[in-house]
């Protein structure tokens, strides 16, 4: 935390709003940790919220010593991890995940208080989209602008990635212009090599393999709900060889979190991902199972689907639908748990009717909008521990 720090929003009088008046010019730029911050402050009792909503930070020992200028200070976040790339969870130890975890129920809590905090002035992400995005998009914008960052969305129509520009150039590029990257797109291959020629620590925002920010947040809902993790069981429904799939097995395992798919022969998790996850399982004593039988689903303290048809393979639709119908969540296989505080998560978007009814989907047992709550808050406490 920032030494002699005066928290000074308009209403909290911490320093007299003449004080401020005095030192203060509309437009006016903050210097910040020898950056250039550029905020506007408000003095007018009419915008009152607007100011508070913006909420600075001065240090009484800067302004007392050079009262021409304002200072705005950045709040110092510690981290081990401040470098570091999150690209899947296979080399994070399950304490460092919890450690993360537990920022996020931290920062959580500030937002729910009505705290403002300014740990990301002076920085800068770029936001990397080939895939289309609400909730991905939305929590890394917010929180990381919400506390003086400044996120910068690129779409693959935006800038040369993979067309004239190699992932490789454009990698060497941006790590000299900016302080992290997310990335959200198809292949697991282009967010490794962002991170490798980089220099800059990167976020894989989804790719065809993985999701690590997402399950993140399921894990947090999962924590919040149940009050702890170790011995819960999981049961994905649908396609389980999908990134969703994959990526819970994983973390689960870190977790001792037991984890089943319930999914036709034909859509069961790959080897690959089977393999990794076993050992991790055995650390933590998490089961794995995997089925075509409905009997999988006994004992889950929550059942998670996903669309059937991942983005990329519309045409795969009809073939799809005719695999999956037997699988969708509905009030039957919940109740098939046989658990009566059995709950509900969907990453999102939903398609109602198909693999979920709208019955569960809008029912008690969802926790579907904790859920995509929880990806700003899982998301801003990633990235305070890399950035």
């Amino acid at each position: 935390m920032v030494e002699q720090r005066t928290h000074i929003p308009y209403v909290s009088g911490s320093i007299p709003l003449a004080t401020i008046k005095a030192l203060s010019q509309e437009g006016a730029f903050f210097i910040c940790e020898e950056r250039l911050a550029f905020k506007k402050t408000c003095f007018d009792k009419a915008k009152a919220s607007q100011y508070t909503s913006e909420c600075f930070y001065f240090t009484k020992q800067r302004i007392a010593s050079d009262p021409g200028k304002n200072f705005m200070v950045a709040e110092k976040f510690d981290s081990p991890f401040k470098g570091r790339s999150l690209l899947n969870w296979i080399d994070w130890k399950s304490e460092e995940i919890s450690q993360i975890l537990d920022w996020a129920i931290q920062v959580k809590a500030e937002s729910h208080a009505g705290e403002i905090h300014q740990r990301f002035v002076g920085k800068t992400i770029a936001l990397i989209f080939e895939k289309r995005s609400t909730r991905t998009r939305s929590s890394f914008e917010t929180s990381f602008g919400e506390e003086g960052g400044h996120p910068v969305f690129m779409s693959t129509q935006d800038i040369q990635l993979g067309g004239k520009e190699s992932v490789k150039d454009t990698a060497r590029v941006l790590g000299r212009m900016f302080s992290a990257i997310e990335f959200r797109g198809f292949k697991q291959s282009h967010v490794e090599q962002l991170a490798q020629y980089s220099g800059i620590p990167v976020i894989n925002g989804l790719t065809d393999d993985y999701h690590p920010t997402q399950v993140l947040a399921d894990i947090m809902t999962l924590k919040e709900q149940f009050g702890t993790l170790k011995g819960l069981t999981l049961c994905f429904c649908g396609d389980g060889r999908n990134n969703m799939a994959r990526s819970l097995m994983l973390i689960c395992s870190k977790f001792g979190i037991n984890f089943s798919v319930y999914a036709p022969k034909e859509l069961q998790p790959a080897q690959d991902i089977i393999k990794i996850c076993e050992p991790f399982a055995a650390a933590t004593g998490a089961k794995i199972s995997i089925s075509d039988d409905q009997s999988v689903v006994k004992g889950a303290d929550c059942l998670y689907t996903d669309v059937w048809v991942s983005m990329g393979e519309e045409s795969l639709k009809e073939e799809r639908t005719r695999l999956l119908k037997p699988y969708q969540v509905n009030a039957a296989l919940m109740k098939a748990t046989g658990k009566e505080n059995a709950i509900f998560l969907h990453c999102l978007p939903a398609v109602t009717g198909q693999e979920v009814t709208e019955e569960v989907f809008e029912g008690p047992a969802s926790r579907v909008w904790d859920q995509a709550e929880n990806r700003k808050h899982t998301i801003k406490a990633i990235m305070l521990a890399l950035i």
